[in-house]
C-alpha cells in the first residue's frame, strides 16, 4: 500500500540586514576618503576616522575592524586606492561582515566601479551601508538605487573633470607654465619661483647636445655619461638611451615651453596618450632660462630626424628602416664611384688571418650585376689616405678660404628677394580686389551671384601663390643656413692650427661632406663647402 511520504519543513532563517546582528556579532570596517589635500578636506577626514570609530565602538552588537581611508585620491578608479582595495581583499578573507560609508559618491565615482565591488561583496554576504542615502546594500532593489546614485556621482565628476579641463586650457592660452622639477635635469626652482639652472647638471646638458652632433649614438653617449659618473634628473649615475633623447628633444633647454603634449582622454580611466594633435598645443617662447642656444638646438633636432629617416640600402635588410651607425663615420659618408651605392665595412677571413675591407653594398648584394667594376678598399690606406687629405686641406688654407669666398658669394646672387617681393604685392592686391567686390555686394551694385566666379578666380591665385611663397621663404633660410655655415668655416680655417696625426671618426664628420670611390688606388674626398682633394691609396 502506497502511504505518502512524511516531509517535515524547517523554516528558513529571515536572516535581513536588521536583524543580521542577532545570530553573531558583526565584524564591521569603515570606509572613507578625500579627494584632495586642501585644509578644510584635511579635517573632513580626520572628523570621519573619529566618526566612525567611535559610532562602531557604541554598538554592542559591532566589533571594529579597521578604519580605511585614501586621501588625495580620485574615486573615479579603485587602481590607486591602496586602502580600499586593501578592504576589498580583507573582505575576500571572510574578516569583514559590514562596511560604514558615508555616500556612494565617497565609495565610487564610477558606475562600473561601484557596482562590481558591491555586487562582489554581496555575493560574500558582506553589506555596505550609506548612511547619506540610507541604504543597505543586502537589502532588496538596493541596486537599482545604487546605480541612480552612481550614476549620479559619476556625471558630477565628469562635469568636475571638463571644468579642471577648460581652466587649465585657459591658463596655456594664457602662457602659465606649471614645471615639474622631478624629471628635468638641469633646473631648479628659485626663490621666486621660477626655474633657474644648475650649473653642473646645465654641464652635463650641454655635452649631450654637443657629443651627439659629433655623431655619437644616444646609446654611446648614455655609455659615456655612466663612465664619467654623471648624475640624471633624479641625482644618481643612471642612464639609458631613451633619457639622452628626451633631453635632446626637449624644447625648455632653449628657454620655451609647449603646453599640452599628453592629455587625459577621461576622468574614469585617468590614462593620459600623446597629443599627436587631437588637441590644440600652446608654444611659450623665452618664458625661462635657457641651457642650450637655439642654432644648437634645431641643428640637434635636424640631425635627429635624419638619422630616424635612415631608408634601408641592403637587400638583406629586414625592415624598411636603415639603422644609424656612430661607430664608423664612412658608414655614412663613402660611396661607391661608379654605382653611388654607400660602402660597407667587412671582416675578410684570409688563411687564418682577418683583414678589414670596405666594400660597395651592391656588389656585396648582387655581385657584378649592377656594378662591374668596384674595388674593394682595405682599411688601413684608406685611413691614411684620408688622414693625408685633411692635413693638405689645412696646409692650403689661402685657397680654400678663395672657394669659400665664392661659394657664399653664390649663395648670396641665389636669394629670391625680388620674388618674394613681387608675390607679396599681388597677395595684397588680390585683397584689395576682394574688398572692392564686396563693397559692390553690399551697395548693391552687383549681386553675390554675379561675382561669385571672379571670387572663385582669385581665390584659387591666392592659394598658388602662397604656396609658392611658403617653399621660396624654405629656400631662402636654407641658403641663409648655408651661407653662415659656409662663413663660420671660413672663421675657423683663419684660426686653425692643425695637423692630424692618425684616423678621427668625430672630425672626419664634421670636415668632410663624402668620400666618393674613384678607382683601386685612388679616393675623392670632399669637404663641406666644396672643396675637394684626389688621394692617393698606398
Amino acid at each position: 500500500m502506497n502511504t505518502a511520504p512524511n516531509v517535515k519543513i524547517i523554516p528558513a532563517k529571515q536572516i535581513t540586514p536588521e536583524n543580521q546582528h542577532l545570530y553573531h556579532q558583526l565584524r564591521v570596517a569603515a570606509y572613507c576618503r578625500v579627494s584632495t589635500e586642501l585644509e578644510e578636506q584635511q579635517n573632513s577626514y580626520e572628523v570621519q576616522i573619529a566618526y566612525y570609530t567611535n559610532l562602531i565602538q557604541q554598538k554592542k552588537e559591532w566589533t571594529l575592524v579597521g578604519i580605511f581611508a585614501d586621501k588625495g585620491i580620485s574615486g573615479t578608479s579603485a587602481e590607486k586606492r591602496k586602502e580600499f582595495k586593501r578592504m576589498i581583499r580583507m573582505c575576500e578573507q571572510r574578516k569583514i561582515d559590514l562596511i560604514l560609508c558615508k555616500s556612494a559618491s565617497r565609495f565610487a565615482r564610477n558606475t562600473e566601479d561601484s557596482i562590481h565591488y558591491i555586487r562582489k561583496l554581496k555575493s560574500l554576504g558582506i553589506g555596505v551601508i550609506f548612511e547619506k542615502e540610507n541604504l543597505n546594500t543586502l537589502a532588496e532593489n538596493s541596486e537599482l538605487m545604487l546605480t541612480l546614485y552612481g550614476t549620479f556621482a559619476q556625471a558630477e565628476s565628469e562635469s568636475i573633470s571638463k571644468n579642471v579641463t577648460l581652466g587649465i586650457q585657459m591658463g596655456y592660452r594664457q602662457g602659465k607654465v606649471r614645471y615639474r622639477y622631478k624629471h628635468w635635469l638641469g633646473y631648479r626652482k628659485g626663490a621666486d619661483g621660477q626655474p633657474e639652472i644648475i650649473p653642473e647638471d646645465a654641464e652635463t646638458v650641454k655635452l649631450i647636445f654637443k657629443l651627439f652632433l659629433d655623431g655619437y649614438s644616444v646609446k654611446d653617449i648614455a655609455l659615456q655619461m655612466i663612465q664619467k659618473k654623471r648624475r640624471n634628473a633624479v641625482g644618481i649615475p643612471e642612464w639609458n638611451s631613451n633619457t639622452i633623447r628626451r633631453i635632446l628633444s626637449n624644447e625648455k633647454y632653449v628657454g620655451d615651453a609647449l603646453l599640452q603634449k599628453t592629455y587625459t582622454i577621461d576622468c574614469l580611466s585617468h590614462k593620459s596618450v600623446k597629443n599627436n594633435g587631437e588637441r590644440p598645443m600652446y608654444l611659450v617662447s623665452d618664458c625661462h632660462p635657457a641651457i642650450i642656444d637655439r642654432e644648437t638646438f634645431q641643428l640637434a633636432q635636424q640631425e635627429m630626424a635624419r638619422r630616424n629617416s635612415k631608408r634601408k640600402i641592403s637587400d638583406r635588410t629586414i625592415t624598411e628602416r636603415g639603422k644609424y651607425s656612430s661607430k664608423y663615420a664612412l658608414t655614412e659618408l663613402m660611396l661607391c664611384g661608379e654605382c653611388g651605392t654607400p660602402y660597407r665595412r667587412v671582416t675578410w677571413n684570409v688563411h687564418g688571418k682577418k683583414r678589414i675591407v670596405w666594400r660597395c653594398i651592391s656588389r656585396l648584394d648582387h655581385g657584378n650585376r649592377y656594378c662591374k667594376n668596384s674595388p674593394s678598399i682595405h682599411e688601413e690606406p684608406l685611413h691614411r689616405a684620408i688622414v693625408n687629405a685633411i692635413n693638405t686641406y689645412y696646409d692650403c688654407q689661402e685657397d680654400i678660404k678663395k672657394i669659400l669666398k665664392k661659394n657664399v658669394d653664390i649663395v648670396l646672387h641665389q636669394t629670391e628677394h625680388d620674388e618674394i617681393s613681387a608675390i607679396e604685392k599681388r597677395l595684397s592686391e588680390i585683397d584689395k580686389a576682394r574688398t572692392d567686390m564686396i563693397g559692390l555686394i553690399v551697395g548693391g551694385t552687383f549681386g553675390e551671384d554675379a561675382l561669385d566666379a571672379e571670387f572663385r578666380k582669385l581665390f584659387d591665385e591666392e592659394q598658388q601663390l602662397c604656396a609658392k611663397l611658403t617653399t621660396l621663404k624654405a629656400q631662402n633660410q636654407n641658403l641663409k643656413n648655408t651661407e653662415n655655415d659656409m662663413v663660420e668655416l671660413e672663421e675657423k680655417i683663419d684660426t686653425a692650427e692643425f695637423s692630424m696625426k692618425e684616423f678621427d671618426n668625430v672630425l672626419v664628420r664634421k670636415l668632410l661632406e663624402c668620400v666618393r670611390v674613384v678607382d683601386q688606388n685612388h679616393i675623392q674626398v670632399i669637404f663641406k663647402g666644396g672643396y675637394e682633394i684626389c688621394a692617393v691609396l698606398e
